[in-house]
Order: structure tokens, then C-alpha cells, then sequence
């Protein structure tokens, strides 16, 4: 039990970014990071869930027009969690996220679950940014006249969902046409698709092709990613700042009324949902290694990429239930064009579709960004294989698991549902920021008088605000989805005991893992003793 939750100390996490085989190069500063944050959070999340988190579902109710208020109660949980991270990140300026921090306040199994965890918001919410990206770039070039092979634009189990749909309908004298264009493309995707041994091949291409190209992209290093993220940015707000002042002047009062027509209740469930579109501030710490000035940068780009995607989510909430009564959102994969092409405004639409397609890819890049750095600190601390900590010689990046990251990613983005993935990362997220709260509360205690760049302000009440809030929103999700992310982590603990505690750098050298770093580098090189003593 005690070598299972032996902490490493801060000075030793700080001290192996120095070994120059595993040095990542530090050329960030604090616009790039802070749009790295905001192009994280603006992505699928304000393009696709805001329509259905304002009008409900089957299986949730609808906020209304007070979906805003769903943004702000996000907005405060995230805050709070946001708090604490900015404190870990300018006081331990390392790769590894919640990852590291675990570490060095929770000790080794809970830094393995919770870097196990991140998977989910990272590589597994990736997945459903891939997908979210096919479908809006296949809305884009359709309105050119190009159209993409349906059976090369979804997956499988989506195809066979909505054959399933059409065959009851037609059972039941329904007109399948009836139910919308999601079930019409997935008849087609199956009529139009060739057989492979009896089995229809559909899979999704677009998601495939985006996720390698970006993976390509960031091998090449990380500068170069961070320019390309940061032009991204830059035209996804120009396209939101489009929507809202366009759309402002269609704006009816009356549509606001009633605001919360589901009551609290709704306000709640759909702050649930909404908060897939909040994920990504934290992808921030990720790059911290990589940050010129990490003490002062990091708690900034944080912060504040946090406090801008707020104000923008506010408004276009506003705007967005403004000009079209909130019952008709549900089932809208593309809300915020919708709003325009009720009013016969296409060419408006083409451009939100145009914008949206940009916003995911600068989501994509963030989190493809993330996912290779955390596994790359688990590799270094010999919790995963020691090639995954293998840096390139020319680009100083983690290349390796920046390609094994992306092969996962457009693998399952081919053939997986996105409204599952959606569900599964939200619940690792919020995991994650919980486990960072009890983390800043812990260290206080442990190392009060450790220098810290930034404080986190009212210890304990913040991290106890985290906690709260983000269990909150956890308690909201569904039960499958809890059921899932169980035996994500009972396959995560399979994994740590079979491999990870046998290889672990930290449990292989003698002490109470507070040693210093050469004390590790120098295990097996001590000299003996003879007989007499000497």
C-alpha cells in the first residue's frame, strides 16, 4: 500500500524536464497559450449541443431561454476548478496535467487513474470533435453542389440506428421521410454502401482524414501548431461575432418568454449537457512544459480563456433563443445555422457552417495536442512503455504518441456514435477536476510553505466549490454513463498492476520518493563494502 501511493516530490517532477533525451522546447508565451485555451472551449460544444440542452431531448428537458443560466452555473463549477489548476500549473510548470499534480498530492495509483482518466477527455472527446467536424464539413460542401458519399460520411452503427428507426416507422404507417434528414442519410449511407463479406462498409472518412492531417501537423512541432491554432481561433470569432450581431437584428423579445420553462430541473440537466462545451481550459497546463514564463503565463491563459468563452457563450445563447422559439431546436444538429435559414438567410448559414468547421479543427488541434503529453509523463515515470516517452530529435516533440494518439482518435472516429463519446468525456472531465481540487487542498496542508507563483484565493472553500459542483454535474448524467466509465477504470487498474507498478521509475529507487533526482540516477551505482568495512 505504500509504494502504491508514494508521491513524488515537486523538485523532482521539475528536475526531469531537464533531461535533455525527454526536453521539450519552450517557446510559448502567453497569447499562444491563452488562445490555445480559447481554442479548446469554442468548438462543437456552442455549434451542435446548445440546441439541444435549450430544447431537450427523450431522455433530458430542455432549458429554454434560460439557457444562459446553464452557461453561467457551468461557467462558476469551471471557475472554481479552473482556480486550482492555475495554481498547480504556475507552480509545477510540467507536461502531465491532473496527471502530475495527482502525483505529487494523491500519490502513484491515483496519478494512474486520473491520467488513465484524461484519455476520455482527451483522446475519447477528440473522437466526438472528429465527428462533429465530418459533419459540418459535409453540410459546407454540399451547399457548393458537391456531395459526399453517404456511406463515407457516418458509421455503421448510426446507418443501422436508422434503418431500425425507418423499418418500425413503416410498421407503424409512418412516412419514414418524416423523420428528419439524420434517418434519411443513414438509409442511404446502407443502400449506397458496398458489402464486405455480407457487412455493409460505412465508416466516416472526413473524421479520418482531419485528425491526419492535424497529427502531421503537430509532429512537426509545437510552434507551428500553436500559429496554425492560433489563425484558427481568430476566424471561428470573427464567425461568432458574425452570428451575434447579424442575428441580433432578428431578435424577438417574445421568444424569451417563458424563460425557464422546465423550471430549475431543466436549467440543470441542461448545464450537463453544456458542458462538453466548456471542456479545454485545462488542455492549457498540458503545454506548460512548453510555456517561456510558466509561473506568470499559465495561470493568465487559463483564467482568461475561461472568462472571454463565458461572455461569448452568454451572448450567443441570447441571440440564439432570441431568434428562434426554443421548442424548434430539438434534434438540430446545426442550431446557430438554423436560426438563420428559418429566415431564408442561406448564404448567412453557409457562413456559420464555414465557421464552424474551422472551430473544431483549432478543437482538435488543442486536444491532439493534451493526449500525447500526458501519456508522454506517464512514459517518463515508467508507468507506460519507455518508447512513449521518446521525444524527436529535430522537432523536440513527443512524436510517437502523437501519432498512436492520432491513429486512436480517427480509428474510433470512423465507426463510433458521437452521442455516447460526448456523455463519456464529460464524466472523466469532471472526475479529473475533482481529483485536482482535493490535490491543491492536500498540499496546502503537506507544503505550506512551498514558493507558489499563484495562490489559489480562499483555500479550502474554492477546491470545496469544485468538488461540489462538478459532482453536481456529474450526478446528472445518466446511469449507462457511469456504468461506462466504471469499467473504463477497472480496465485502467488491470493495466497499472500488470504493468505500471512492476515498471515504475518511482517504485524501483529507494526513499520516500521526496529524494532527489540524482539519488534515483545513481540507484545500482553505489559502491560496496568490503569486508573490513571500507
Amino acid at each position: 500500500m505504500n509504494r502504491i501511493f508514494r508521491r513524488k516530490s515537486l523538485d523532482h517532477l521539475v528536475g526531469e524536464t531537464t533531461e535533455p533525451h525527454q526536453q521539450l522546447k519552450r517557446s510559448l508565451g502567453p497569447v499562444h497559450l491563452t488562445l490555445l485555451g480559447v481554442g479548446a472551449i469554442i468548438g462543437a460544444g456552442i455549434f451542435s449541443t446548445i440546441g439541444s440542452a435549450a430544447a431537450g431531448g427523450a431522455d433530458h428537458l430542455g432549458a429554454g431561454p434560460a439557457l444562459v443560466i446553464s452557461f453561467i452555473l457551468v461557467a462558476v463549477a469551471c471557475s472554481f476548478a479552473a482556480l486550482c489548476y492555475a495554481e498547480f500549473a504556475a507552480m509545477v510548470p510540467v507536461s502531465g496535467s491532473a496527471y502530475t499534480y495527482a502525483y505529487a498530492t494523491l500519490g502513484e495509483l491515483i496519478a494512474w487513474i486520473i491520467g488513465w482518466d484524461l484519455i476520455l477527455e482527451y483522446a475519447v472527446g477528440n473522437v466526438a470533435v472528429a465527428i462533429s467536424w465530418s459533419d459540418y464539413f459535409q453540410s459546407l460542401i454540399e451547399g457548393f453542389g458537391i456531395h459526399w458519399p453517404l456511406w463515407l460520411g457516418t458509421d455503421l452503427r448510426s446507418a443501422l440506428q436508422a434503418a431500425h428507426q425507418a423499418t418500425a416507422a413503416n410498421a407503424a404507417g409512418i412516412d419514414p421521410s418524416t423523420l428528419g434528414d439524420v434517418v434519411a442519410r443513414g438509409v442511404g449511407a446502407l443502400a449506397a454502401a458496398p458489402k464486405l463479406l455480407g457487412v455493409p462498409v460505412v465508416f466516416n472518412l472526413p473524421a479520418v482524414l482531419i485528425v491526419a492531417v492535424i497529427t502531421w501537423v503537430l509532429v512537426r512541432g509545437i510552434h507551428e501548431s500553436a500559429r496554425f491554432n492560433s489563425a484558427m481561433v481568430l476566424l471561428k470569432l470573427a464567425i461568432i461575432a458574425f452570428f451575434v450581431i447579424a442575428g441580433a437584428c432578428y431578435v424577438k423579445p417574445e421568444h424569451w418568454t417563458p424563460f425557464a420553462p422546465n423550471g430549475f430541473a431543466g436549467v440543470s440537466s441542461a448545464a450537463a449537457i453544456i458542458f462538453f462545451a466548456y471542456i479545454g481550459f485545462d488542455a492549457v497546463s498540458t503545454a506548460a512544459e512548453e510555456a517561456r514564463n510558466p509561473q506568470r503565463d499559465m495561470p493568465i491563459a487559463i483564467i482568461s480563456s475561461l472568462v472571454v468563452c463565458t461572455i461569448i457563450y452568454i451572448v450567443v445563447a441570447l441571440v440564439l433563443t432570441g431568434m428562434v422559439p426554443w421548442h424548434q431546436l430539438s434534434g438540430v444538429a446545426d442550431p446557430l445555422a438554423k436560426a438563420f435559414m428559418d429566415r431564408g438567410l442561406n448564404w448567412s448559414a453557409g457562413i456559420i457552417a464555414f465557421g464552424a468547421v474551422f472551430a473544431t479543427t483549432s478543437v482538435l488541434i488543442v486536444f491532439q495536442i493534451g493526449q500525447p503529453r500526458i501519456l508522454f509523463s506517464m512514459a517518463r515515470d515508467g508507468l507506460l512503455p519507455p518508447w512513449a516517452a521518446r521525444v524527436h530529435p529535430r522537432f523536440r516533440t513527443p512524436h510517437t504518441m502523437t501519432i498512436l494518439t492520432g491513429v486512436f482518435v480517427a480509428g474510433f472516429a470512423a465507426v463510433t456514435n458521437i452521442n455516447e463519446v460526448v456523455e463519456l468525456c464529460n464524466i472523466g472531465t469532471l472526475f479529473a477536476f475533482v481529483l485536482v481540487a482535493v490535490g491543491v487542498i492536500l498540499l496546502r496542508r503537506t507544503e505550506p510553505d512551498r514558493a507558489r507563483p499563484f495562490r489559489t484565493p480562499l483555500v479550502p472553500w474554492i477546491p470545496l466549490g469544485a468538488i461540489l459542483s462538478c459532482g453536481y454535474l456529474m450526478a446528472q448524467l445518466p446511469w449507462v454513463t457511469w456504468l461506462r466509465f466504471l469499467i473504463w477504470l477497472g480496465v485502467g487498474l488491470l493495466f497499472y498492476f500488470i504493468y505500471g507498478f512492476r515498471h515504475s521509475r518511482l517504485n524501483k529507487s529507494r526513499g520516500n520518493g521526496f529524494q532527489a533526482k540524482a539519488d534515483e540516477n545513481n540507484e545500482g551505482n553505489q559502491p560496496q563494502m568490503d569486508a573490513d568495512g571500507r
